[in-house]
């Protein structure tokens, strides 16, 4: 699969559809660029870990999925609104 995306003059990509379907990824998911060669480079999900994953998975209904980083910080922002966090 060959997939292209243009550099903005702010420096963002939108990754093409059939990449973010491929690798399965969500609003939210956080990645790694690590250079292996020059001008090449291998694109990771980090905030997966297979190793957990297949942890967790067996603990979890069928239909689980994870909250996105966007939901973590309003729940967050939630509770602390109730005063559940101390500064």
């Amino acid at each position: 699969m060959i997939a292209t995306a243009t550099l903005t003059s702010k420096g963002q990509v939108t990754l093409p559809k059939s990449v973010r379907e491929t690798l399965g990824l969500k609003q939210g998911d956080i990645l790694h660029f690590e250079s292996t060669a020059p001008g090449i480079f291998t694109l990771k999900v980090a905030n997966r870990s297979p190793q957990l994953e297949g942890l967790l998975h067996q603990h979890l209904p069928k239909n689980f999925t994870p909250p996105t980083h966007e939901e973590i910080k309003v729940a967050i922002a939630e509770e602390a609104t109730r005063g559940r966090f101390a500064p």
